[in-house]
């Protein structure tokens, strides 16, 4: 059983209705709020609700009143895991603070006992909750230690490693622990952390994955993955945390620490692609408008002769109207979304799986008859889901089809924190445009370049060179596993009677990253 969580004691293997395979997966959002005297539990759930498009396997809560934390953790989504009677259960008359996650797994599969927030207790410190959006890479080589230490694990992800290694580390207080962590940490993390007296946000050195803060009108913080959830439960904005940078919010208020002000930065660029709702602000610039910026670049760079252009809903929307706004061409929607289908833990039947794409889009003929169809979409991973895309407009009359894809050709995996293809399975990897265009059954296909993309997402001071663009180029800002000895989401997942091994002998040797500083 999961210590003191009111979780499930066995594996839920939820699939939804679609095949996702297709689509890039983030890891987490994470959420956080100080504001004692406040009804905490129900700020995250309406924080985590905002959150939901990071991650829909599993949801959970934590909070205190100062002595102890009260964890609740399940499988499913945020509305699906909390009800009137879950939140009171979390809520006393005397709460300070929570921390909520929203997961979708990168590092470890998806079962009960690796949903988050994750408890652990120090002897000296007492106990600790945590939430984390990213993914370690060295979590193997670490685990193996914490074992030899007397570590016991529950689960079977990175997020539980580091919050183990937070209890072996030494230190007079969490702070202490976190700065003499980090270092030893390699890959992204962003981190709400919980114990009885405060709440910490965490973001490693790289600023891989997004972290915020934001004050409510009575001026209680609130830390969240993004923006868009400051937004929802009525928070203003205040500034993204740093880089490096420890956050510790108590009675106090809030208490900074720069851990690597130097350090170069690598920001995950898919965050601006497509990660990231559209109403957030990510590297201090709304999101929507970067995505009109890519897609007029894109219609610049890649024009087509059309008479409409569509977007694939919902992310590639804004690039869309972008390109059409450049091109001089009609924008009109093409392609309504069922957005309920992917919140379905029905599995359908093989009729109905056959189907594919058309359980989640459904064309519009009127619109599509007889037109040459610009087609706008964010990223092609397997090419399993564009190809039937195509199939569909052209089922429902259009003449031409011409698919334009607002990023870079992905020819390489992220280890980072998304769940993508392996290598070989990554259609830009193994076939030229050309090849995939014919594979795809499009008239013409064209690819944002990656200075087009630099071009759209800068700033006045410029941000193209402190992106992370390992999914395009092979440049990594660390040293990583050239291919995980197992799937990346049970790499962890070892008898515990047998030795865990540990590959970083396995790790590309750090490249040079040309402009990153």
């Amino acid at each position: 059983m999961c210590l003191r969580h009111r979780c499930a004691s066995k594996t839920q293997n939820f699939q939804n209705a679609v095949d996702e395979d297709d689509r890039l997966h983030e890891a987490c959002g994470v959420f956080g709020v100080w504001a004692p005297g406040e009804d905490v539990a129900r700020i995250t759930y309406f924080g985590l609700y905002a959150l939901q498009h990071r991650g829909q396997e599993s949801a959970g809560i934590a909070t205190t009143e100062g002595q102890r934390l009260n964890v609740f953790r399940r499988m499913g989504l945020v509305a699906q895991v909390f009800d009137e009677a879950a939140l009171a259960g979390l809520q006393g008359p005397e709460s300070l603070a929570a921390i909520g996650h929203t997961r979708y797994s990168t590092t470890g599969s998806n079962r009960a006992c690796n949903s988050q927030p994750i408890e652990v207790s120090s002897p000296d410190l007492g106990p600790l909750a945590l939430a984390h959006n990213g993914n370690i890479i060295n979590a193997l080589a670490l685990k193996n230690r914490l074992q030899e230490q007397g570590a016991s694990f529950e689960g079977t992800t990175d997020s539980e490693v580091i919050a183990q290694a937070l209890v072996y580390t030494p230190g007079r207080d969490w702070v202490s622990r976190i700065r003499s962590l980090m270092p030893r940490l390699e890959g992204a993390y962003s981190l709400a952390l919980l114990t009885p007296g405060a709440i910490y946000a965490v973001r490693d050195p790289f600023g891989i994955r997004p972290l915020c803060l934001g004050r409510l009108p009575h001026g209680a913080w609130v830390v969240a993955s993004e923006s868009c959830a400051l937004q929802t439960v009525g928070a203003a904005f205040t500034r993204e945390v740093k880089p490096g940078e420890i956050v510790q919010i108590d009675g106090s208020g809030l208490t900074t620490w720069e851990t690597a002000p130097d350090h170069p930065q690598a920001l995950c660029v898919f965050e601006y692609i497509y990660f990231a709702r559209p109403d957030s602000k990510i590297g201090g610039r709304p999101n929507y408008l970067a995505r009109q910026a890519m897609g007029r670049q894109l219609a610049i760079e890649q024009p087509a002769d059309a008479d409409i252009v569509i977007g694939v809903p919902d992310s590639a929307i804004p690039a869309a109207i972008g390109f059409a706004q450049q091109a001089g061409l009609p924008y009109t929607e093409g392609l309504v979304k069922n957005r309920y289908i992917g919140r379905t833990f029905i599995q359908p039947d093989q009729t109905m799986r056959a189907r594919g794409v058309e359980l989640k889009f459904n064309p519009l003929p009127e619109v599509l008859e007889g037109r040459r169809v610009v087609v706008v979409d964010d990223s092609i991973v397997r090419g399993t889901t564009t190809k039937p895309i195509v199939d569909l407009l052209r089922k429902a009359g259009a003449r031409e089809v011409h698919v334009r894809i607002h990023s870079p050709a992905m020819r390489h995996p992220c280890y980072l924190g998304v769940d993508t293809a392996r290598r070989e399975e990554l259609i830009a990897h193994r076939l030229n445009v050309a090849e995939i265009c014919r594979h795809i059954g499009a008239d013409s296909l064209g690819y944002l370049s990656l200075a087009g993309l630099f071009t759209a997402v800068a700033i006045d001071e410029g941000r193209g060179d402190t992106l992370c663009q390992g999914c395009f180029t092979g440049n990594y800002p660390m040293p990583v596993q050239m291919e995980l000895p197992l799937n990346a989401k049970l790499a962890l997942e070892v008898n515990e009677e047998s030795p865990l091994p540990d590959h970083s002998a396995d790790r590309i040797p750090r490249p040079v990253l040309v402009g990153v500083r």
